[in-house]
């Protein structure tokens, strides 16, 4: 199945995001940490005004996977000063997992963000992801991460991420 996939950049796009990560998050993550931390969590970095500040103000981008007009999935991506690209939201409806419709967005959103003067080769990619997490982290081994370090983020709240940091090396082509 080929998705149409998009560059979201316009406050009608922030909010379909906003309504999709709620959706995501609720079903997925409620059980891992926790119905209040996931409402906390959505409303700092997944609400509509939040990723248009990650967008305008922060230097992300972020890719929406669409299937006969509906919005199916998305990520956000962000150069960091290493010159690797930090996969910070990869999200599909639980409808379409297992489609590879998340491959192709993921690949189209790593080729927009390489640096012009190195559109081929390799780059680092790299992600967090929390280590209950456990469907997510075989999704991610299968596209070919690996585990590097483990963090705990203090996120506000009296809340902490506890996460695997993971990492891949993304050859174009």
């Amino acid at each position: 199945m080929k998705p149409i996939i998009l560059e979201c950049t316009t406050r009608e796009q922030c909010h379909e995001i906003g309504v999709l990560a709620r959706q995501i998050w609720t079903e997925h993550y409620a059980p891992i940490t926790g119905l209040p931390q996931v409402e906390y969590m959505l409303d700092k970095f997944q609400s509509p005004e939040a990723i248009a500040r990650q967008i305008h103000d922060e230097g992300y981008r972020y890719f929406a996977a669409f299937l006969d007009g509906k919005m199916v999935g998305y990520c956000a991506v962000q150069k960091d000063a290493a010159a690797s690209i930090f996969l910070s939201k990869f999200y599909m409806s639980r409808d379409v997992r297992g489609q590879g419709i998340g491959k192709q967005l993921l690949h189209h959103a790593i080729s927009a963000c390489r640096p012009p003067c190195q559109p081929s080769g390799s780059v680092t990619v790299w992600l967090t992801v929390n280590k209950r997490n456990e469907t997510s982290i075989a999704v991610y081994r299968k596209l070919g991460f690996r585990i590097t370090n483990e963090l705990v983020t203090d996120i506000g709240n009296g809340y902490v991420m506890d996460d695997y940091r993971l990492e891949m090396t993304y050859n174009a082509g």
